[in-house]
């Protein structure tokens, strides 16, 4: 291939494969030009996609994988036998050099542990985390995690900040992103230990952040900061309601529209309006999450997007190889590493220092 940026794509991954893959390729292709693509998947299923798909097959290679891991099967299951499926291909690929990341709208929990296995962790992180696009009254806020992790300490509540703030800057473009930590109140006493702990460290400590201090869950929606950090257990369920919500006030929305003729007028005149309230709440339009702490950029998508969704998947990918996303990461941690070890030699109140 070309030595143009090239993006590795779990073709088989999704409820749809790829009958929807290669036309979100396409419209992807049409969008970031200087991009390339390595498909990994049924060589017969893709060519057949990409006979119908001229803009995404210009621009893509096959390479052909026998197997592919189902939406339902275990973590533990897919990395036992993961070796030769899309999946895996798509990732190996960036560990062998040949592409600048990978995207997979397939087995969450799969993709995350064949991930951490062929790429490793960045640093001391154990575990990676899952950063959400989140649209708010002021523009799009990320929020993280969302279900990597469904416990954190406070040292991995640091380590979302940094990385939920380099994100942002590189995929939203935000100069100097604002960074709160998601808690039942903005008093510095409230919350549990983690929180107050993570909340003291971004405080005092010497990152290269725009720390607000505690946010809530209505400043999610408001875009009262630009990162929210969370735990994984938190920030899933907060992302389920959100979308669950979502989809309750567009279909009562429909419903009151076609409850009679004066409605129905009322829509017609009011149609551009709903037409852009729609794409703005539309969660494809902001879909792909990447796996944050990786040595590599891995996204997922979501399993039922369209190909205009997935297509955005593919741009949260060109924009985070494009960017000065992993260094940034990296000067921070360092950082955070130095103030750590600074803390340590402090001689404690009542002894010496070691």
């Amino acid at each position: 291939m070309s030595q143009n940026l090239v993006i590795s794509i779990d073709a088989m991954g999704g409820d749809h494969g790829p009958s929807v893959i290669v036309p979100g390729v396409a419209v992807a292709a049409g969008r970031l030009p200087g991009v390339r693509f390595l498909l990994h998947g049924d060589e017969t299923a893709l060519n057949a996609e990409l006979a119908r798909c001229p803009a995404a097959r210009a621009v893509s290679e096959v390479r052909h994988s026998d197997r592919a891991i189902a939406m339902d099967e275990k973590p533990a299951q897919a990395l036992r036998r993961g070796k030769g499926t899309s999946l895996w291909n798509a990732v190996e690929a960036i560990r062998e050099g040949e592409a600048s990341a990978a995207v997979s709208a397939g087995n969450t929990g799969a993709l995350m542990a064949i991930s951490k296995l062929i790429l490793r962790m960045s640093a001391n992180m154990e575990r990676p985390a899952i950063v959400a696009s989140w649209p708010t009254m002021r523009g799009v806020s990320a929020v993280l995690d969302v279900g990597a992790n469904v416990e954190s300490d406070a040292d991995q509540l640091v380590e979302f900040a940094i990385m939920g703030a380099a994100f942002h800057h590189a995929v939203h473009g935000s100069d100097k992103p604002t960074v709160g930590i998601l808690n039942v109140g903005s008093e510095d006493q409230k919350g549990h230990d983690e929180v107050r702990e993570a909340h003291a460290m971004l405080k005092d400590m010497d990152l290269d952040l725009d720390y607000q201090g505690f946010v809530e869950g209505t400043d999610i929606a408001k875009g009262t900061v630009d990162v929210v950090v969370t735990d994984g257990f938190t920030g899933n369920v907060a992302l389920k309601t959100a979308e669950g919500l979502a989809r309750f006030f567009s279909n009562e929305i429909k419903s009151t529209f076609m409850s009679g003729p004066l409605a129905m007028a009322g829509a017609l005149l009011a149609s551009g309006a709903l037409k852009k309230m729609r794409h703005r709440l539309d969660p494809g339009r902001v879909n792909g999450g990447p796996l944050l702490g990786l040595n590599g950029i891995v996204v997922k998508s979501h399993g039922g997007a369209d190909a205009q969704s997935f297509a955005s998947a593919i741009r949260v990918a060109v924009d985070l190889a494009r960017s000065d996303f992993s260094a940034e990461i990296e000067r921070n941690l360092q950082r955070l590493t130095a103030a750590k070890e600074k803390c340590e030699t402090v001689q404690p109140e009542g002894g010496a220092a070691e």
